[in-house]
């Protein structure tokens, strides 16, 4: 009966498109950015995607002031009134929740406006910051809401809706942006910065519109609507306040201390010698070029870990506690397979993808090195995913808080004396930190068991696979470039793929040992 029931789980049919839908319009998204952030780098330099990151990190600061929790938040509530049959209940919840979030979005872009000027010259120390700062306050309120809209597409499992608005909220983005730079010289930074952030809030303005017609129309043909017949639910405002502000608390502290280590990676780097034109130049190799890549395929990832939190929500207000066993274990496992063979082929050819996207042998090189801490990154992503399923978003948010705390700490420490070499040394030591810490707590929770042969076979197959990708770019790709890339990459990925799936697997049928 269990065993029935957790199977019936895994191939829910609803589950399975949603992902595939998240996962499918993540890597189309993620490829028009990546291109795009390629275009961006040939346009301002590596100094300008360094200096725009700057500005990205105090935006992600007040960002989180304006989402404030309220993601997960109207997820989570949404979730519960549907698993309750109270569609009503989920009416009146997203209510609560859009009231909740246009306030925090006020909050942060009143904030942002007011101390655009001492962040830029005395945080970030650079005056060209001052103005796109001032334009992202007005994103703030926008985000706010954004974020229920999000919230609330994903708990009911129409997420379709949130992910059509979204790949033309980025499009619209990307239009605007290159109409805007177009207007200005090439070299002037501060013009490209606050284009860019022009675009940003042009897109933001289209997204969120869109989202209202989506809501309208989706709670006119659903009933998600208050019903006048019926009292309101009692609570709702501090159940909904439970769930937010510590979710909130906690984001401001790891942001917060993100957005320190951030601004103090350059100075690090200036400290151990380096000038601040080839600081900035290093941050925006690292920050918008390797990582870019590297984090380019955890679409799926991400998609896995937010369609997961409903079904674990669903299950968990049920008591349903060996589906959960069962669900944890083969999101654990999924997970393990598609990380293995994405970091055997970054590591394989990541130095030729560097090469290939921005002619820079130094951005392949940081590919490969984070290529290692792939698994680690993204099994991360799937574990916190299944804790927030299970109600410990908290737990999450305090590793969360104690990983940048380290961050910052051990940047502020060892940037100065060894430069380089140290930061990429921070950034894989805290992602291991945290995945420890994570997924030593959703054992306990879950009490998930993974195979150890199992393991072994995926990690095997991922090593030969990427060896394999590795030895035939190289047969091929004099004079071939993009296409020999391509080639290998299909190539490694059908080896593996015959290597890990059983015939028994791929009929849904469960493996024996």
């Amino acid at each position: 009966m269990l065993q029935r029931e957790g199977k019936r789980l895994l191939q829910d049919k609803n589950l399975a498109f949603n992902t595939a839908l998240l996962t499918v319009s993540g890597l189309v998204m993620r490829f028009v950015g990546m291109i795009w952030q390629v275009w961006l780098a040939a346009r301002i330099g590596e100094a300008g995607i360094g200096l725009f990151q700057l500005i990205m990190s105090v935006n992600s600061l007040a960002a989180t002031v304006a989402i404030s929790g309220i993601r997960y938040t109207a997820t989570r509530l949404v979730s519960e009134e549907t698993g309750r049959a109270r569609p009503h209940g989920a009416a009146q919840a997203l209510g609560r929740c859009m009231g909740y979030g246009l306030f925090f979005g006020c909050a942060a872009g009143l904030a942002l406006m007011v101390l655009a000027e001492p962040l830029g010259f005395l945080w970030l120390g650079d005056a060209r910051t001052v103005r796109p700062l001032m334009l992202l306050a007005f994103t703030m309120p926008l985000l706010g809401m954004d974020s229920v809209m999000h919230g609330y597409f994903t708990a009911v499992g129409r997420v379709w809706k949130s992910v059509t608005v979204s790949v033309l909220q980025q499009l619209v983005t990307i239009a605007a942006t290159a109409a805007l730079i177009g207007l200005g010289a090439a070299d002037n930074l501060e013009y490209a910065c606050l284009a860019i952030t022009g675009g940003s809030l042009i897109g933001e303005a289209f997204g969120v519109c869109a989202l209202a017609v989506a809501y309208v129309t989706d709670r006119q043909g659903h009933g998600i609507r208050k019903n006048r017949e019926k009292p309101a639910l009692p609570g709702m405002n501090s159940r909904m306040l439970h769930i937010a502000l510590p979710l909130a608390a906690a984001a401001y502290a790891r942001s917060g201390l993100s957005t320190l280590q951030h601004l103090l990676v350059p100075r690090g780097l200036r400290a151990s010698g380096l000038s601040a034109e080839a600081a900035l130049a290093v941050y925006g190799v690292i920050q918008g070029m390797a990582l870019t890549v590297v984090l380019f395929p955890s679409c799926l990832m991400l998609a896995v870990a937010e369609l997961i939190v409903p079904k674990l929500t669903e299950r968990q207000v049920q008591g349903r506690t060996e589906s959960i066993r069962l669900v944890t274990e083969d999101i654990l496992y999924k997970g393990l397979l598609f990380s293995a063979i994405t970091a055997a082929l970054l590591l394989a050819l990541g130095d030729s993808l560097g090469l290939a996207l921005y002619d820079s042998s130094e951005a392949g090189r940081y590919i490969q090195l984070f290529a290692l801490i792939v698994p680690v990154m993204y099994m991360d992503m799937a574990t916190d995913g299944c804790l927030k399923g299970l109600g410990d978003m908290m737990f999450c948010m305090y590793v969360n808080i104690a990983d940048a705390g380290l961050s910052a700490l051990l940047v502020w420490l060892l940037l100065p004396r060894w430069g380089v070499a140290a930061y990429v040394f921070v950034i894989c030591f805290t992602e291991i930190f945290n995945f420890v810490l994570s997924i030593g707590r959703l054992k306990r929770m879950s009490g998930f068991r993974l195979s150890w042969k199992k393991a072994g076979r995926v990690l095997f197959w991922a090593v030969l696979s990427g060896a394999a990708a590795r030895a035939l770019h190289s047969a091929i790709s004099a004079g071939n470039g993009v296409p020999a890339l391509i080639i290998s990459m299909v190539i490694g990925l059908v080896l593996y793929g015959a290597g890990v799936i059983r015939p028994e697997e791929a009929a849904g049928r469960p493996a024996s040992e």
